[in-house]
């Protein structure tokens, strides 16, 4: 979000001092509320569904305060573990339930890292490491009760220690009940559709004497998916490559089924379709004298706007600006005049400041509820989220939860195109900037356009073409080299949302400067091209930054007009 005081605020929440720590370091540690999972793969004895978290998400577990959260880093082994963001009020317990035999043996394992991690069983058995600097084993015995069918195991941390890390989490025994009939295996998958990220299958459900509880999509040896229903989407694919899956079903006691038959599915050439190509430069209603959209689309032949800005109206409760309405308010009747004229919206959720939906969404499904909401309101075609400043785009968290968030829409919406904006240095991505995208590749998020803002670089006389030019060209040397993409692909990953005329920091994006990024877009191909914004899309020579001119010398809507000629 631009033209707006950059304040930080914010402070740590209570600490829990060393001698009430110290009291609680014996005790069993009860609590948390237990949801009943169907145990994970027969392959092995692991009776867990979810130990090793490489599903991307926290499935399968009930992690209290919605603190608990899958991280890319660092783990134990394969790619994703648990992180348990402890507080000075909640312990991030992590806890799930299975199925198991009455009067039988078990050994809980878990590889922690953290200050004073727990591992248990609740009412039972448990065990902890004081100080785990790198990932350390932990294990415990227990034997079920004479009748005992259920048992809930649990991690958690200590108040005020610290985020603590968990990854290939195991429950060893037989499974619950005398059942050892394995549902039939599924029906051959169809693709149900396909992106150059993702394909999407159904297949014909299994039968089982106890009831199926889920299924799991495998690439060769490797879990990919996991669903609830015969029917799931696998993302983080590569573009124009062919890809082999077969399915197994789950029951409640952890029997697989024998593997379906194979479908092998070649994605799409990862250049997204003209009809997506987006020059929608960004109007706002909440300041800036906004103009009336029909207006500027009979001016400048504009079709695409981004809305800006969608924020949290407390909690996880999306409204435009965190107080207008979300639905029948001046944004809708927008929208529905736009609509009207023959253009669309994608909305910009986030910005610079403000109460975002990212840190106040717990977890990455609430958020996906957030986010949902915005998409059935408009019934949209694609989603924006401008991640910006310490609370969200630095934040290795909220990252990680927006990304999770974004791949779970996708998933729910199939043809809904997912857009990243952040910001960059002159010569690409920054620390950040490189850690979002490869974790967007470590999550198999699917997003389909990283935007950069190349703008407040900080130095009033930066050749802004030249700066936008280095900056996007260093944005496709870090997708290729994540994703193994050619240039081509790269360039149809990228958009570029740039500052009409004065920027916060004193650059100047010219017309001509304008005129040349839209070319050279053009000329590259790329997915999306923007700027900041039409409100300001008006003349002002020597006015200084201001919200409703450029502060140059221009006639109104001209940047707006030069935008409509991108065509990718």
């Amino acid at each position: 979000m631009r033209i707006r005081t950059r304040t930080r605020t914010g402070s740590p929440g209570p600490h829990r001092t060393r001698t009430r720590l110290a009291c609680g370091l014996g005790a069993t540690l009860l609590g948390a509320a237990a949801v009943l999972t169907a145990p994970g793969s027969a392959f092995g004895a692991n009776l867990l569904a979810n130990g090793d978290f490489e599903t991307g998400g926290t499935a399968g577990w009930s992690c209290s305060g919605g603190l608990g959260s899958v991280v890319a880093s660092p783990v134990h082994g394969g790619g994703k573990a648990l992180a348990g963001a402890v507080s000075g009020a909640n312990t991030a317990k992590c806890a799930q339930t299975v199925a198991v035999q009455p009067n039988t043996s078990y050994t809980l394992s878990a590889w922690v890292r953290g200050s004073y991690v727990y591992l248990g069983v609740t009412g039972g058995a448990s065990t902890w490491t004081p100080s785990a600097g790198a990932y350390t084993k932990l294990s415990v015995t227990f034997t079920t009760g004479a009748a005992q069918t259920s048992a809930e195991v649990y991690l958690n941390g200590w108040y005020g220690q610290g985020t603590y890390y968990a990854d290939d989490v195991s429950l060893d025994g037989p499974g619950g009940s005398a059942d050892t009939v394995a549902p039939t295996a599924p029906g051959t998958p169809t693709s149900t559709g396909k992106t150059s990220s993702s394909v999407s299958l159904a297949w014909t459900a299994s039968t089982d004497n106890v009831g199926v509880t889920g299924y799991d999509v495998y690439q060769g040896a490797s879990k990919v998916a996991t669903s609830a229903t015969p029917g799931a989407t696998v993302t983080g694919l590569n573009p124009n490559t062919a890809y082999t899956f077969t399915v197994r079903a789950r029951d409640l006691a952890g029997n697989t089924s024998p593997a379906s038959g194979p479908v092998t599915v070649t994605t799409d050439n990862g250049t997204v379709p003209a009809g997506f190509k987006q020059a929608a430069p960004y109007l706002y209603n909440g300041w800036g004298d906004p103009p009336n959209p029909t207006t500027v689309m009979n001016a400048t032949g504009a079709k695409w706007f981004t809305m800006a800005f969608i924020l949290s109206s407390g909690g996880c409760n999306p409204s435009w600006d965190g107080q207008r309405p979300l639905t029948g308010g001046v944004d809708q009747s927008t929208i529905n005049a736009i609509r009207a004229a023959g253009g669309d919206i994608v909305p910009s959720i986030g910005g610079w400041q403000g109460n975002k939906l990212g840190p106040n969404c717990a977890t990455p499904e609430a958020l996906a509820g957030a986010y949902q909401k915005v998409i059935d309101a408009y019934g949209l075609k694609a989603v924006d989220v401008d991640i910006e400043n310490t609370d969200e785009f630095e934040n290795a968290v909220v990252q990680d939860r927006i990304l999770g968030a974004l791949k779970i829409v996708k998933q729910n919406n199939p043809g809904l195109r997912t857009i990243l904006t952040f910001g960059t240095s002159t010569s690409g991505p920054t620390s950040w900037g490189n850690r979002l995208i490869e974790q967007a590749k470590a999550q198999n998020a699917g997003i389909d356009v990283f935007t950069i803002m190349p703008f407040d670089f900080g130095n009033a006389s930066t050749d802004m073409y030249a700066s936008t030019i280095s900056a996007t060209e260093g944005l496709k040397t870090k997708l290729k080299s994540t994703f193994g993409w050619d240039d081509a692909t790269a360039y149809s990953h990228i958009g570029i949302s740039g500052m009409n005329g004065l920027s916060d920091t004193g650059e100047t994006t010219s017309i001509q400067n304008w005129t040349g990024i839209r070319d050279w877009a053009n000329s590259h191909h790329i997915a999306r091209l923007a700027f900041w914004s039409v409100n300001r899309d008006r003349g002002c020579a020597g006015g200084g930054l201001q919200e409703n001119c450029s502060g140059i010398a221009q006639s109104d809507w001209q940047f707006t007009s030069i935008t409509a000629g991108f065509t990718g």
